[in-house]
Order: structure tokens, then C-alpha cells, then sequence
């Protein structure tokens, strides 16, 4: 089977270089677009193009951007579900659901997203329904504690209410940040990302964690 690739994508207004709209509901809208564009892009107008089977195509997302492939997948987020995690934040996103200021446009999803690797999502808009119209494979994965807005009852609760063919992985004794990989100028400028419990194993976590992923995206992306 040929080697898997990767490409990654930024949405304006919502990256670690640039925050200016992170805290609208407007870029809860946008973020699936911008991954169909990007997809419209690789498999069409792109120089790599040649080199991508448009029916292998996969996702991978964590936090917002879990709940991006989610979204893309099919679900439909509920904004007014949030209302309970909303009475204890402040955020700007959950005084626009407090005033009831809510995206109106339908969401995009991507058909040609077969198999999506989602990891300690932002699921706090999704209830059973929102989940009932995902039909392709997934891998969730959760830390235990959770954290920057992700609750580990709103990830378990994703698990719960997905029917398609899925797995699940509980990271225990972790934090929402497990997920990311902390080099040295990383650890130096955001400790508090970086910082784990005593008995877990960053490292040794994430070949568990490629391991596992990689061997979900080859099981299901495989040629017809």
C-alpha cells in the first residue's frame, strides 16, 4: 500500500498566529468550508493532484479542529446544546448563544472524507442528533480531564451517540494538551501545554497514539 500524506489547513481568524475571530460563532461555520476548499484545491488545481486518490481521502482533527471533522463527516452542531456548559463561561461564543445570536447558513459537509481520526473534540454543540447523520468510520480519542473548553462528559457523550462504525480511546490520567507534541521551544514558551501528570509518558504516548492512527487510516482508506 503507498505511503499515507498529509496536508494541513489554517482558518483566517482562528490559528495560533492569528485569534482576532476565535471567539465567534461565525468560524464554527467557516472551519468546514475552509477544509472543502482545501480538498478542492489538492484534488483539483493543485501540482500534487496527480499523486492524491480523491476516494482515499481522510481526517484527522483535534479540539476545534475535531469538531471541524466532525461537522465534515455530517454532524450538525446544535448551538443551543451548549447552553448548560455556556451558565459557567464568559466566552463570547456563549454570550451570542446567551442572546441567541446563532448561524443561520447550513453547514458543510464533505462526502469525500472516508474514515476521520478525531481527537479530544470540541463537542459541546453536538447531541444525538446532531451525530445521527455520520455514517463513516471514526476513531475518537479523549484525555481524561480534558480542558481549553473540552469537557470529557461532552467527548463520552460523542462516543455514546455516534452509530456509525467507530472506536474509542480513553487517555487516562491526561489533559487536553496530550495530544500535541512539545518541543523544546514549545515546553519553553507554554509550559502549561507541555505539563503531564508523573505517570504518563509524553513520547511514549505519541508512538502508541501514530501507531494506532496511522493502522486506523490504513484500515479503511485501503485501495478499492
Amino acid at each position: 500500500m503507498p505511503a499515507l500524506s498529509s496536508l494541513r489547513s489554517n482558518h483566517p481568524g482562528d490559528t495560533v498566529s492569528d485569534r482576532s475571530r476565535s471567539g465567534d460563532l461565525a468560524v464554527f461555520v467557516e472551519r468546514p468550508t475552509d477544509i472543502k476548499r482545501l480538498i478542492d484545491f489538492m484534488v483539483g488545481a493543485s501540482p500534487a493532484a496527480a499523486a492524491i486518490d480523491p476516494g482515499r481521502i481522510g481526517f484527522f482533527g483535534f479540539s476545534r479542529g475535531g469538531y471541524t471533522g466532525l461537522v465534515l463527516v455530517g454532524a450538525n452542531p446544535d448551538w443551543t446544546s451548549a447552553a448548560a456548559f455556556c451558565q459557567q463561561s464568559p466566552a463570547h461564543i456563549c454570550e451570542q448563544i446567551r442572546r441567541k445570536e446563532l448561524p443561520a447558513q447550513p453547514l458543510v459537509h464533505d462526502p469525500r472524507i472516508k474514515v476521520a481520526v478525531i481527537t479530544d473534540p470540541l463537542a459541546i454543540f453536538f447531541t444525538a442528533d446532531s451525530l445521527a447523520t455520520v455514517n463513516v468510520p471514526v476513531q475518537l480519542w479523549a484525555s481524561e480531564r480534558g480542558g481549553d473548553g473540552v469537557t470529557p462528559e461532552s467527548v463520552a457523550a460523542v462516543d455514546k451517540n455516534l452509530r456509525a462504525k467507530h472506536e474509542y480511546r480513553t487517555v487516562t490520567n491526561a489533559g487536553h494538551f496530550v495530544f500535541v507534541v512539545c518541543p523544546p521551544a514549545l515546553a519553553k514558551g507554554q509550559p502549561e501545554v507541555c505539563a503531564d501528570a508523573p505517570s504518563l509518558d509524553r513520547l511514549a504516548f505519541h508512538k502508541q497514539f501514530n501507531s494506532e492512527t496511522l493502522g486506523f487510516f490504513r484500515e479503511h482508506l485501503v485501495s478499492p
